[in-house]
């Protein structure tokens, strides 16, 4: 692509992003400007805050609704809103009970992994529209079951790779499009980020305030421990996926979605857990491979814990995160969320780059308002999707062998053991609700 040629597309894809509200807090003309969208979030620590802050600072938009397992960090979150000047918002331990408030209009789910897709069904029967954190779902069964209720509710859901509103990283993706380092044929997803032993911690009583029996939900009975609550959940297999799971979601849905692919047809994995003696029950280092046949193409996702080199995506020794994506005429490589370079021919010239945020959460909004699930930049399908690779490289993992997959039953081929894997034992009252 010719610079005359850039600047064109550099034009028309400002003047969409603005079309489709990408980056803007903007009111719908559908809607009066000083109408209210009433915000519950549910899952108020760590990404949480982030909710909170999010869609405050989005005009006409106010979190009206808090709801967490853990009392103390509810007190914290409704603390740093008063500081803040915002108004208090109402408080609540059981999501049910926050779904009985019929002046909510919107609910974001910031929860682990194990309740992202109960939440977000129950929500949207609710009469809500809904933003799901990543990945949207803990196994690939209840993920479909989530996207089929939004399809018969016709509610607007939102899934939280964030990357998707990024203009810098839309420009990419059409510039992939039009062949900018000629035909793709790999992709490679990065996740190295640095991290330490999370050591050992005994089974002991819950914490004071900490309602134990509903952070569990649909999750098998338990003792408490340290080791499987704040964070450290990810590293469980009840609760979390693992680090692909985790930051890994992000750069397998830029993946996916620079090779314009959806299920593979074969998925290979192989790992372990390295160096360190603790409670973590995933992988700390996984190298998985998706073939796509058909498309003659592949995606290859790594996920590594401590000192490696950056591959052009991150600092040396430290976390590198991002994607490679490998052509017949170059390389793109897209080292952050919202920026991406390309290196041309062999001798690796670079060629076009660029950079441009975005706001997913006003995103969002802008589709709530004029009430068209279709305006969201990370509709829940591709959210769907790409957390179901994840499932997928895990179940490969965990059984040691490759899987065939067959997209259309979204199970593997003669596979027991496998598909066993794609789906869980729900607890009892925390089971997956009809949604036809």
């Amino acid at each position: 692509m010719d610079e005359q040629s850039r600047r064109s597309f550099l034009k028309t894809s400002g003047a969409t992003a603005a079309a489709v509200g990408i980056g803007l807090a903007g009111i719908s003309s559908s809607y009066a400007a000083n109408e209210k969208v009433r915000a519950g979030v549910v899952g108020i620590r760590g990404r949480g805050r982030s909710h909170i802050n999010g869609l405050n600072r989005l005009p006409g938009v106010e979190v009206v609704a808090l709801c967490d397992v853990d009392e103390n960090e509810t007190r914290k979150r409704v603390d740093e809103l008063a500081k803040a000047s915002k108004s208090t918002p109402r408080t609540y331990v059981d999501q049910r009970k926050m779904l009985e408030d019929k002046d909510l209009d919107v609910v974001s789910i910031a929860t682990p992994n194990h309740w992202h897709s109960l939440g977000a069904i129950w929500a949207m029967q609710a009469g809500k529209d809904v933003y799901v954190e990543k990945p949207c779902s803990h196994n690939i069964y209840e993920g479909r079951k989530l996207v089929q209720a939004a399809a018969s509710t016709k509610r607007v859901c939102q899934h939280g790779t964030q990357i998707r509103s990024h203009a810098g990283l839309q420009e990419a993706m059409q510039l992939l499009r039009d062949g900018v380092i000629g035909e793709v044929y790999m992709a490679k997803g990065l996740c190295y980020k640095w991290r330490n032993t999370i050591g050992k911690t005994p089974e002991t009583p819950p914490p004071a305030g900490v309602h134990y029996d509903v952070w569990l939900g649909p999750a098998s009975e338990r003792a408490y421990s340290r080791n499987r609550f704040h964070y450290n959940w990810h590293w469980h297999w009840d609760y979390g996926n693992g680090d692909i799971g985790n930051q890994g979601v992000h750069q397998m849905d830029v993946a996916r979605w620079g090779l314009d692919v959806g299920y593979p047809a074969k998925v290979q994995s192989m790992g372990g857990h390295y160096m360190f003696d603790d409670d973590q029950e995933t992988p700390n280092t996984q190298v998985t491979t998706f073939e796509y046949p058909d498309e003659k193409k592949m995606l290859v996702f790594e996920v590594r814990h401590w000192v490696t080199n950056n591959e052009n995506v991150g600092a040396t020794g430290g976390n590198a995160v991002g994607d490679i994506f490998y052509g017949s005429e170059g390389i793109m490589v897209i080292p952050s969320y919202d920026s991406y370079k390309v290196f041309l021919g062999r001798k690796h010239e670079l060629g076009p780059e660029g950079k441009a945020g975005g706001n997913h959460f006003g995103n969002f909004i802008d589709a709530v308002r004029a009430g068209d699930p279709s305006m969201v930049s990370a509709p829940i399908e591709e959210g769907h999707i790409s957390s179901a690779l994840c499932h997928l490289a895990n179940a490969a993992y965990r059984v040691g062998r490759t899987l065939t997959f067959d997209p259309a039953t979204e199970k593997c081929v003669g596979d027991t053991e496998a598909n066993a894997l794609l789906t869980r034992n729900y607890r009892a009252p925390y089971t997956i609700p009809d949604v036809s």
